[in-house]
């Protein structure tokens, strides 16, 4: 009874940490949602952050089958392996990696800082062996499909957009899409929360399966995950990583609210594909190649391709960066936890 207990603490406490890594996440993540539609001067920084938190938890009541959230629980570590040391190092690899990319206003993954935190602590626990292959695959294949997809979408709504509106007046498509801006940034935002927040609802599954307090065969997490999860992206979100809005909206290209409205919209397609395959995605990587696909159809060089390399070098250094801390993370917890 007292080790039920012990570890009744520790799992609360995990919890608590991977609610505060979604939050995070939100935080950390909002200038995808956001950048667009702030730079373009559709929405003033605060009314865009409450309109996308809105959506970010509204995500709940559309995105019914949690398949991502069953990959990150059940589909890249063999069963077995996970314990509260591995999710304590996955969490802090994560989070470390976030504060450092949000300080320097890099528009990392907080995805795939989590996903290489798992496999740090996995590794450091029980070797590469370890980890299941063909989750971690499909995952690694989407880093570069993702954002070449949101390339390819956000190209061709531009394109498709610039041929409809080929005899309308300039300020007339501004005003028309000052307004459709308001629907592609609700849909991303719908599609960042969907996909965003099941990946924490995944890791706080694995780990109440993982102490005892799910059943292993259970088919979803309790309500209760669900609705922390959404709630906290939603929260963060909020608060806004303003850092990173600046490098979202202007750095990359300059958008007007056509250019918005077709990023985001392709941004979300991808989004929405994505998480109905489960597969756990960036929104960072999937919005900067729309933004980069819609910025590439006015001229090649109305994208400043230093500021797009310096965030694909980012992209390379998340998962082993966010692994090896993790790692360290993992040995540490033996000190802090039974």
């Amino acid at each position: 009874m007292q080790s039920v207990q012990v570890a009744f603490w520790v799992v609360a406490l995990l919890v608590a940490l991977a609610i505060v890594f979604d939050f995070m996440n939100g935080f950390h993540d909002a200038a995808n949602s956001i950048a667009t539609v702030v730079s373009t001067g559709v929405l003033k920084p605060q009314q865009a952050v409450v309109f996308a938190a809105f959506f970010n938890v509204l995500a709940i009541s559309v995105f019914h089958n949690l398949t991502v959230a069953a990959t990150v629980g059940k589909g890249i570590v063999v069963p077995g392996i996970v314990d509260h040391h591995v999710v304590f190092g996955a969490l802090i690899g994560a989070i470390v990696w976030n504060i450092v990319t949000w300080w320097y206003g890099i528009p990392s993954s907080s995805s795939h800082a989590l996903i290489g935190g798992i496999c740090g602590a996995v590794i450091a626990k029980a070797g590469v062996g370890a980890l299941v292959g063909g989750g971690l695959l499909w995952i690694v294949a989407f880093i570069f499909i993702s954002p070449a997809l949101g390339f390819l979408l956000g190209s061709l709504a531009m394109v498709a957009v610039a041929w409809i509106c080929r005899r309308s007046s300039p300020l007339r498509v501004d005003n028309w899409f000052r307004r459709l801006q308001l629907v592609s940034a609700g849909l991303y935002s719908l599609g960042h929360g969907g996909n965003d927040a099941q990946k924490t609802i995944g890791i706080i599954w694995m780990l109440l399966i993982a102490t005892g307090y799910a059943a292993a065969d259970s088919k979803t997490p309790p309500g209760w995950v669900i609705g922390s999860c959404y709630l906290a992206i939603g929260l963060g979100t909020m608060f806004g990583g303003w850092r990173i809005v600046l490098t979202m909206g202007q750095k990359i290209t300059k958008l007007k609210p056509v250019g918005g409205f077709c990023a985001e919209t392709g941004g979300a397609m991808t989004l929405f594909l994505a998480t109905a395959l489960g597969i756990p995605v960036s929104t960072t990587h999937t919005i900067t190649g729309a933004i980069v696909g819609v910025g590439s159809v006015r001229r090649a060089s109305a994208v400043r391709w230093g500021v797009a390399g310096n965030i694909v070098w980012a992209w390379v250094f998340t998962i082993p960066a966010a692994a090896f801390v993790a790692a360290i993370a993992y040995w540490a917890s033996f000190t802090m936890f039974p």
